[in-house]
């Protein structure tokens, strides 16, 4: 097999290769012709991240606050309604790891489709759901979606935005937030109005998000696919894990903290207020509270953060987390609003830069790839305990006290952490070189 050189590289152009097959001593690599300097082409790939973004999360935040309902249906302890929210963080935590895999097999933007299909599919069928065991089966299938394009959007984004990284993944972060806060907020009321077996319509409205989603991946795909030539080159090998690597399991941990809080207050807010003798009504406007201050933190310490080194904006993250949930811990009822706020807020600001910590440490889309899936690894398999934990107290104690005062501890863990999260340092590798060049 004869060599074919790869395209020319001129200074406003790029190529990034986005998959690999063998074939004997030398890969078959996909290569991408990009043009950076197209502006109409980066906005519409950002419109469709962002479409794709806002999908991520309905399947999950619309559950919360319907949980009392699905549990009454199907008789569901605390315990075991977490389930609902607990399975699909553990398999973003799972599934992570593969990802990467996947996307060199059979090419991320393939792959990144196929999640999607699969989120719209098993979103859908969810809302049918007759019994327990089928229920639990769609709810998987929402998570497993969800796992795999939410790994790969951090390749792409170091891929098409090299230089933009820490914005991107603010633009990222904000959709995946107000989706987060427009479902959880929405899908009380809607299930309120729907009446009988009103879960159904309030968790399957979000449905067509996903298909719409469905739609951006294609475009994506057939549009890099257009740019893309094969040519036979020796390939550099895959990015390994950086299990060794003290940096990546800081930010890992960091991670799993605060995705620990943000889903086991996401999951728990509304039935924990409604305990506390707040109407259904009141119960929600304090949730909206929680998810319009995550968003808001977003953007926010994504434009406060500029440098390499962000440990002081991640302290004041994590010292907004331990006062939130402190106030809540000792005077739930006294400042309700604010105290979920407060919190919120540090874990809107912890969750961007938490994302953008693993891209600070590495230089080519496979490292980026490579690094976020460990990350996502090891924080979400942690933080699908937030749920699980907080629902099994809440059966032990017969209350939510034990289970708030857990939250402060974790959040006082993530502020500790902290100090310790400079960028990981090492020497360019000729990959990085091309990297640096336009080859990504």
């Amino acid at each position: 097999m004869k060599d074919t050189a790869a395209p020319p590289m001129g200074p406003r152009s790029g190529h990034n290769a986005i998959a690999r097959k063998d074939d004997g001593k030398e890969l078959r690599i996909e290569i991408v012709h990009e043009r950076s300097a197209d502006a109409k082409e980066a906005v519409l790939l950002v419109v469709a991240m962002v479409v794709i973004a806002m999908a991520l999360r309905p399947g999950i935040a619309s559950i919360g606050p319907v949980l009392p309902l699905i549990s009454q249906e199907f008789s569901l302890s605390h315990a075991m309604a977490s389930l609902l929210t607990t399975i699909p963080i553990l398999l973003m935590g799972l599934l992570a790891l593969p990802s990467p895999w996947l996307a060199r097999r059979f090419g991320r933007n393939s792959v990144l489709l196929a999640s999607l299909v699969l989120l719209f599919v098993s979103m859908a069928a969810r809302t049918f759901a007759s019994n327990v065991p089928f229920l639990l089966l769609t709810t998987a299938g929402v998570g497993a979606g969800i796992a795999i394009a939410g790994t790969l959007f951090a390749g792409l984004i170091k891929s098409r935005f090299p230089t933009r990284v820490a914005m991107m993944m603010s633009i990222y972060a904000v959709a995946l937030a107000f989706s987060s806060m427009v479902s959880a907020a929405a899908t009380g009321p809607i299930a309120a109005w729907a009446g009988a077996n009103g879960w159904r319509l309030g968790t399957g409205i979000w449905t067509p998000v996903a298909l719409i989603a469905d739609f951006a991946g294609l475009a994506i795909l057939i549009r890099e696919r257009r740019g893309t030539v094969v040519v036979a080159v020796k390939a550099p090998p895959a990015a390994r894990l950086p299990l060794t690597n003290r940096t990546a399991w800081l930010v890992a941990l960091f991670f799993a903290c605060d995705n620990f809080l943000f889903f086991a207050l996401l999951s728990w807010t509304a039935p924990m207020y409604l305990e506390h003798g707040l109407s259904t009504a009141s119960a929600g406007i304090v949730l909206a509270t929680y998810t319009m201050a995550f968003t808001v933190g977003i953007p926010v310490f994504g434009s406060l953060s500029r440098a390499h080194d962000r440990r002081g904006w991640l302290a004041v993250c994590g010292a907004l987390a331990v006062a939130g949930t402190l106030g809540l811990a000792l005077k739930p009822l006294l400042m309700p609003h604010v105290w979920i706020a407060v919190a919120a807020f540090g874990l809107g600001g912890g969750f961007t830069l938490g994302m953008t910590l693993p891209l600070d440490s590495v230089h080519n889309a496979d490292e980026a790839n490579t690094w976020n899936a460990f990350a996502m690894t090891v924080g979400y398999l942690i933080a699908a305990a937030g749920p699980l934990l907080v629902g099994l107290l809440r059966d032990i104690t017969g209350a939510f006290q034990a289970p708030v005062w857990l939250l402060f501890i974790v959040s006082f863990g993530m502020l500790t952490l902290t100090p310790f999260l400079s960028p990981h340092k090492h020497e360019a590798s000729g990959t990085d070189q091309h990297a640096r060049a336009g080859f990504l």
